[in-house]
């Protein structure tokens, strides 16, 4: 049997590049990976949760074949909406992941207050710049590795933050929980209240960023959620 496609899904603020160290381990691997619309380098230009799911959806729709979707952080959200009722999802990897509910938000679930470590502008639609990203990001990621890092982020669409989920596709897709236990970006009491929403959990001793400061370890746990998908 084959082994399935494989969808890579950021998380706010960041791009395809920061996931480069991981797809190089997974070269023998048919891996496809969204830019989300609501994360750039233009204020101007981001767009929203709701463009996140379309662009999900159709990185899904081009697969001829079986597929796992790993999503990333805020990528959770967009990621559940996109995806219920697509016949060729096998799993969705909650990565340090919003694996929120119909009617809730990234920032309901959250709370309802926007963290200290978020600064929110307004000049230019509102929009959400990072700071301290190491600390928040990469706590356990080389230094070197994690300068670049955080030259590559962009800015986030607030409004992103703030839209409800209407689906919520892990009610009929398999979905695996991945807690990364030393996060100081989503706190891993959250991520076990998450994950208590997953047929499967697993842990890693990383920061938030395992993609960055464990490639290899996390490309192995990918291996075998396609494998057993």
């Amino acid at each position: 049997m084959s082994v399935p496609s494989l969808v890579l899904v950021p998380g706010a603020w960041h791009k395809p590049e920061h996931l480069a160290l991981l797809t190089d381990e997974l070269r023998d691997v048919d891996v496809h990976t969204v830019t989300l619309a609501s994360s750039g380098d233009e204020p101007a230009k981001l767009g929203d949760m709701h463009q996140d799911a379309s662009l999900i959806r159709d990185a899904v729709a081009v697969i001829d074949g079986p597929v796992v979707v790993v999503a990333h952080s805020y990528g959770g959200i967009p990621t559940s909406q996109a995806l219920a009722g697509i016949d060729n999802v096998q799993r969705i990897v909650y990565l340090a992941a919003f694996q929120i509910e119909v009617g809730e938000s990234l920032l309901s679930s959250a709370g309802g207050s926007p963290p200290p470590w978020w600064k929110i502008h307004q000049d230019t639609g509102t929009y959400v710049e990072a700071l301290n990203p190491t600390e928040v990001f990469y706590g356990d990621v080389d230094p070197e590795i994690a300068r670049q890092a955080v030259t590559q982020l962009g800015y986030q669409s607030y409004s992103s933050k703030t839209q409800e989920q209407t689906n919520a596709a892990w009610h009929t897709v398999p979905s695996t929980y991945v807690i990364c236990e030393a996060d100081n970006a989503l706190p891993p009491f959250a991520q076990e209240h998450f994950a208590n929403r997953a047929g499967r959990v697993v842990r890693m001793t990383t920061s938030h960023s395992p993609f960055l400061s464990q490639p290899t370890a996390l490309a192995r746990l990918i291996r075998d959620e396609l494998a057993s998908a």
